[in-house]
């Protein structure tokens, strides 16, 4: 899902990188009611989960690529704001240090995968998780990347600088990531069940209705 440089034109990179500033400043100052002793230490591990999923890619038709982002989970397991905080992060350095995606796109992705992903996720999943929150969980991972994906159709779709136009980018991304996001939605419940087995103290207090699925 990282565009890379040329595939955006300037309106269209500096549109989505102040919208994606926009949301980080506001993530920023409401982020510290999400922290708390026990789940501090799982922003390195989240981050660092995450960034390994995203190395993780395969192209797809029109010149982009699909592969795991993760925020659906760094949101279900840091809340939204830590979450799109983190994802951000990783996606910052994977440009600056990997060439993972352009530096003019850069905005655009962050805005894709740290902010649409992760909200879309986070909302999923608070609005399922009274019906089971590994459901929830899978339902957040694989509409989160499909809302990120459509989210960067729609830029690569209205840019003067990309071959294809707006349907066909919505139909490849949407299409594309819908197959992609049931894999990254079976990994999100999948890790999330592991680890609120493993430590019941960090499943997400998001709402008193929440139930686990038997």
């Amino acid at each position: 899902m990282h565009i890379p440089d040329g595939f955006l034109d300037l309106p269209v990179a500096a549109a989505a990188a102040a919208i994606a500033v926009t949301a980080l400043a506001i993530a920023a100052r409401r982020v510290g009611g999400e922290v708390s002793d026990a789940r501090a230490p799982l922003v390195g591990v989240v981050a660092a989960g995450v960034f390994a999923a995203q190395m993780l890619n395969w192209p797809i038709p029109g010149g982009t690529s699909a592969h795991f982002v993760g925020g659906a989970f760094a949101a279900i397991l840091l809340g939204p704001h830590l979450g799109a905080l983190c994802v951000a992060t990783v996606v910052t350095i994977q440009a600056l240090v990997f060439g993972d995606g352009g530096l003019v796109a850069l905005g655009a992705n962050v805005l894709n995968m740290a902010v649409v992903e992760v909200y879309v996720g986070y909302a999923v999943y608070r609005a399922l998780s009274r019906y089971g929150e590994f459901r929830a969980a899978f339902a957040a991972g694989w509409l989160g990347i499909t809302a990120g994906a459509l989210a960067a159709a729609v830029q690569l779709g209205l840019s003067s600088t990309f071959e294809y136009q707006l349907v066909t980018t919505l139909s490849i991304m949407g299409v594309g990531h819908l197959v992609l996001g049931l894999g990254e939605g079976a990994i999100t419940a999948v890790v999330y069940r592991y680890l609120v087995r493993a430590r019941p103290d960090l499943r997400p207090s998001v709402a008193p209705e929440v139930t686990p699925d038997a």
